[in-house]
């Protein structure tokens, strides 16, 4: 049996790879961009619409999913897989982060967290063993381990604290899997690196991570409100401390020009919801920068949002997809969402060729520069 991690090449100009990850559901090529699919779908298209755009694997979200409709009912229904009708890799996330995010109050304790349903305020409690048995229940192709975000700015002594945790929850979740037979069986478990910007806590939890031999490794705790010069520092100070050989995913972000600066810093996995979230509101996203398809300028305009993304979305003009948005009917969401999703995939696939091709730095560059010359905002 092969590895279920391949790294089939490695930028000289930069630290971008190029690799293959093998799953229960499927290969997945990288870099990739994972389309997020919160509540057992991407918000506005169906399976079908993400196979035709080319998406290899989606994401499930552990808390949103658990409390609505429940872990136990997905399982008894085919797991997450059978109960959406999507057949490929699927991710899951821990739960933490919406925990921390949305929960009206919470006590994170040694053991997990205490907090209230934001659906109905009802009392809940997620510690490691809830949230791999979670995760098992939905048949996730990768789950994630519990950690600890911690919020931006954060002193030092709190971020001490919540890398200790989250180490300690890593641990204990590998074990569960490991005990239950999901960890093994080809389901993988990736932990996650915190450390807020404190670049010596980022290496420290890396290392200390590594040595616990996981599928794959996280960078977290970026992207929650720190400036985007910090945000590309802190993966700039974790990627060299995880295993070459495993894996890397950077959660939760970004822009196009984001991920292509961060597959340079060694980065092979992305999620977002930034294209699925603007497209409802009529932003869409082209090689010149996103355009937002509200702005009189479109009312006329008889071309498709991009000529080299070719999609269902490209048999409709700016014109026609701007009277959907204006007039909020809901094909515009769909619509706008394919292009996108499939603008993100699409921008994966060139850097996958750029890398092979052994000219990632300098296409990645004047790409950024392309699209970044002339934005509407």
């Amino acid at each position: 049996m092969p590895a279920h991690f391949q790294l089939l090449k490695t930028d000289t100009a930069t630290a971008a790879r190029r690799g293959r990850l093998r799953t229960r559901h499927g290969v997945i090529e990288t870099p990739i961009f994972m389309p997020v699919g919160t509540q057992g779908t991407v918000k506005a298209v169906t399976p079908a619409h993400l196979k035709e755009i080319g998406a290899q694997i989606i994401l499930g979200n552990t808390y949103h999913l658990n409390l609505r409709p429940g872990s136990d009912l997905i399982r008894e229904l085919g797991g997450l897989h059978g109960f959406m009708g999507w057949n490929g890799p699927i991710l899951t996330d821990s739960g933490g982060f919406q925990v921390f995010s949305l929960a009206k109050l919470r006590d994170i304790r040694d053991d997990g967290v205490a907090f209230q349903s934001h659906i109905d305020g009802a009392s809940l409690f997620l510690g490691p063993r809830e949230v791999m048995k979670i995760q098992e229940n939905l048949g996730s192709d990768i789950a994630m381990v519990l950690d600890e975000c911690p919020p931006w700015p954060c002193e030092r002594a709190a971020c001490v604290e919540a890398v200790a945790r989250s180490y300690r929850w890593a641990q204990q979740c590998k074990r569960i899997a490991e005990d239950s037979g999901f960890l093994g069986s080809g389901h993988h478990v990736f932990a996650i690196v915190q450390g807020s910007t404190f670049d010596d806590l980022r290496r420290e939890a890396a290392e200390s991570l590594a040595a616990l031999d996981f599928p794959g490794y996280a960078v977290g705790g970026v992207s929650v409100g720190e400036p985007e010069p910090e945000m590309l520092k802190q993966v700039g100070a974790t990627t060299p401390f995880m295993p070459a050989d495993k894996p890397r995913y950077t959660m939760g972000l970004g822009t196009p020009p984001q991920l292509l600066k961060m597959i340079a810093l060694g980065v092979d996995m992305f999620d977002c919801v930034l294209p699925t979230r603007v497209a409802r509101n009529g932003l869409v996203f082209t090689p010149d920068g996103p355009i937002n398809l509200r702005n009189e300028r479109f009312r006329t305009d008889p071309k498709p949002i991009a000529e080299s993304i070719q999609n269902y979305t490209t048999n409709f003009s700016r014109a026609y997809l701007r009277h959907l948005t204006l007039a909020n009917e809901m094909l515009s969401g769909t619509l706008l969402t394919i292009h996108n999703l499939h603008f993100f995939l699409d921008l994966m696939a060139q850097a996958r060729a750029h890398i092979e091709a052994g000219d990632y730095g300098p296409w990645h560059r004047a790409w950024i520069e392309r699209y970044e010359a002339d934005q509407e905002g």
